[in-house]
């Protein structure tokens, strides 16, 4: 199986229901972390608006052959087609060890260079 990390990243609080949207589409759980941005500055001196640093970056995982609806539903949810609401990117997995909980994946890794 090949996996893939999605990441996104949007404002402070709408992680929440953003994750509980990716799950219905099949993602199995996620981790949410907290951050901040560091383009505000900039933003505010060509702009002359305020805009909130704080972010959440939601890391999922996902077996790459389910990742369309998973996206999907995380750019719907987020409304990432609009201006300045978040970034969603991937990142293949090259080594994936652990998540004992789940059937499909017990240790996968890849040793060969």
């Amino acid at each position: 199986m090949e996996f893939i990390a999605v990441f996104v990243v949007v404002e402070r609080g709408k992680a929440d229901s953003i994750v509980e949207e990716a799950k219905k589409a099949g993602a199995f759980g996620a981790t949410i972390l907290y951050g901040r941005g560091t383009g505000e500055k900039e933003f505010k001196k060509f702009f002359n608006l305020n805009i909130e640093s704080s972010k959440e970056v939601i890391f999922i995982l996902a077996e790459r052959s389910e990742k369309g609806p998973i996206i999907d539903a995380l750019v719907k949810a987020g409304k990432l087609d609009d201006p300045g609401t978040g970034i969603l990117f991937t990142v293949p997995v090259m080594d994936l060890i652990g998540l004992h909980h789940r059937e499909s994946i017990v240790t996968k890794t890849d040793n060969k260079n």
